[in-house]
């Protein structure tokens, strides 16, 4: 099974989006380990209205916590342990998406971090990257952690407004490829997932 995590530099900066797309482009399956705000629709129920293939698996989370925050805090708030060795891999021997919730340093409890489950899980990881007023910092610090822990980073995806004097920089620092840039679209659906579904195929 190969193992494909999809991060970002923040929150709110297209995982969900980006992730999408590759399950379409690989007929992968699609796993978000801890969802937090379930309040409008999770991750999964996104990625499952927008592919079209019939053959991608969207496996449920380990867990869905409700509010709209941290995992750990949101957990705190529900009175829910999330307990680090529970959340294990879905059984599949399809390629497997992950999203991840936020940025790689998000803490999922008093103790562990997004990026300790991307290296738990052994995966490869995909950066998403949506400019603005910082993120450019944000950004090369988040390569340079996936890169401390000896995580291999696939590429990059831009994500909005076109920013090259950005996106120069952040790709001449990381020496990482860039996979695709995905403008700002009026709204996301299954026509905009296809749109850009062979920048990604040959990943």
């Amino acid at each position: 099974m190969r193992k494909i995590f999809v991060t970002g530099i923040g929150t709110d900066v297209g995982k969900t989006v980006v992730s999408s797309i590759l399950v379409e482009a690989k007929k992968a399956d699609y796993w978000k380990p801890v969802q937090a705000g379930t309040y409008y629709a999770t991750d999964s129920q996104k990625v499952q209205k927008w592919i079209t293939n019939t053959q991608s698996v969207i496996h449920p989370e380990a867990y869905c916590l409700k509010e709209h925050m941290s995992p750990h805090a949101a957990a705190e708030s529900e009175g829910v342990d999330v307990d680090f060795e529970k959340i294990t891999l879905p059984e599949t021997s399809n390629t497997l998406i992950i999203e991840g919730a936020g940025g790689v340093m998000v803490p999922i409890n008093n103790t562990h971090y997004i990026i300790d489950l991307i290296k738990k899980f052994d995966a490869e990881a995909i950066v998403v990257i949506q400019n603005y007023l910082g993120s450019i910092n944000h950004s090369l610090l988040t390569i340079d952690a996936l890169k401390h822990r000896g995580i291999n980073i696939l590429g990059l995806v831009f994500n909005g407004s076109p920013h090259p004097l950005s996106k120069e920089i952040i790709l001449k620092y990381s020496g990482l490829p860039c996979i695709s840039w995905i403008i700002k679209e009026p709204a996301i659906n299954k026509d905009v997932i296809l749109k850009y579904k062979k920048d990604f195929e040959n990943i």
